[in-house]
């Protein structure tokens, strides 16, 4: 079967540049390359006859022989390199520096997650990011409160200054990579590129390394750092402090450090946003005749309640501003109390002569829900 025309191949004219073939080239590969293709034994032929036809192109000299004897040029030995057997792209004889692995990781770079975004920056890498845990009072929510906290983390080393190497001395490009932290390696159809084994991906290796450190450019020391709680913070909020996580590897920018709230489970209140909410038990006899009870605050202060006559189990008593403030505003929720009417207990002989003859006091005026309730039973029972 004949081979089809390389320009063909690549969609372009005889006349083509260089930025014309690698354009076409990228987008011919890109279309049939088998990570997009899996299984498509078609796309992969294809893809093959697409880095042959630009292997063949993109040298000035390939192409001109085969510009004059067309595929001949390369058979029998002629050239080398153009077809797709022992010498091809892919074989002992295939593409140098320069060749299809950069046009490679030009291409595929974002796709196979690395590509010329990852070149290797002296040695220096970020700082991890730490967490630290923080539980405080909802009393400590409400009115806002500074901190201290102590650490442990990574801090540069000041001997070295982060360098990692012993004073006077310095680090020196990687021998194996050139300073580039990758590697390649033909594995199979592909050139791949690996983190070099010998620097871990760094670009440079210590050969003298400093006596604190030994090497790693920080070291381990507890901090001492002072935390701001705004006045109210709610449970699960985190706060970043930019810059006070572990120190970067060799002179390599700091992580940061995250606090994450919890707010403890308070005695007497519950929150739900900016608003409070607080059970009080009351007597019978308070919420039948009325009356009063006070009901101390978050802010130190105590607020009255008024219980009207009558007042039933459930009911609620909003005290306007009395809740949580409104994280950065001048603004706050309100504490509503839900009143609870406790059943007396323990009677005596004489309270107990009191209740049953109220008992047969009372009339349906007295107790309405209870009255209604079970009229309407009798009557969906009939």
């Amino acid at each position: 079967m004949a081979k089809a025309d390389y320009y063909e191949t690549l969609g372009v004219g005889k006349t083509a540049d260089e930025k014309e073939l690698k354009s076409a080239f990228r987008k011919a590969a890109m279309k049939y390359h088998p990570d997009k293709n899996p299984d498509d034994k078609e796309a992969e032929h294809k893809f093959k006859e697409i880095n042959e036809a630009y292997e063949v192109l993109k040298d000035p000299q390939k192409r001109a022989a085969y510009d004059r004897f067309g595929h001949a040029a390369f058979e029998h030995g002629g050239m080398g390199g153009g077809g797709g057997g022992a010498g091809g792209p892919f074989g002992a004889g295939g593409m140098g520096a320069g060749g299809f692995s950069d046009i490679f990781e030009d291409i595929f770079g974002e796709m196979m997650g690395g590509g010329r975004g990852r070149r290797s920056t002296g040695g220096r890498e970020r700082g991890a990011d730490l967490r630290y845990n923080m539980e405080i009072s909802l009393e400590e929510a409400y009115a806002g409160k500074t901190a201290q906290i102590r650490v442990p983390t990574s801090i540069t080393c000041d001997v070295c200054s982060g360098s990692g190497a012993k004073p006077g001395t310095k680090p020196q490009t990687c021998a194996t990579c050139q300073g580039s932290g990758r590697v390649r390696a033909a594995q199979g159809f592909f050139s791949i590129e690996r983190t070099c084994p010998t620097c871990q991906g760094r670009g440079q290796t210590i050969s003298d390394p400093c006596t604190k450190c030994h090497g790693h450019g920080r070291v381990q020391e507890e901090r001492s750092l002072s935390v701001n709680i705004p006045a109210g913070i709610e449970d699960g909020t985190r706060i970043r402090l930019q810059g006070e996580g572990e120190a970067g590897v060799r002179g390599g920018p700091a992580g940061d450090l995250y606090i994450f709230l919890s707010v403890r489970p308070h005695q007497f209140f519950q929150r739900d946003g900016a608003d409070l909410y607080c059970t009080v038990p009351i007597s019978m006899t308070t919420a039948a005749l009325g009356g009063t009870f006070d009901v101390g605050t978050l802010d130190a202060t105590k607020s009255r309640v008024t219980v009207p006559e009558g007042t039933q189990a459930g009911k609620q008593f909003r005290l306007k501003g009395k809740g949580m403030p409104v994280l950065r505003s001048a603004q706050k929720g309100d504490l509503y109390i839900q009143v609870q009417i406790e059943t007396p207990q323990k009677l005596t002989k004489r309270q107990r002569e009191l209740l049953q003859e109220f008992e047969q006091l009372s009339s349906k005026e007295n107790n309405p829900e209870t009255s209604g309730f079970f009229a309407r039973m009798k009557e969906f029972f009939e």
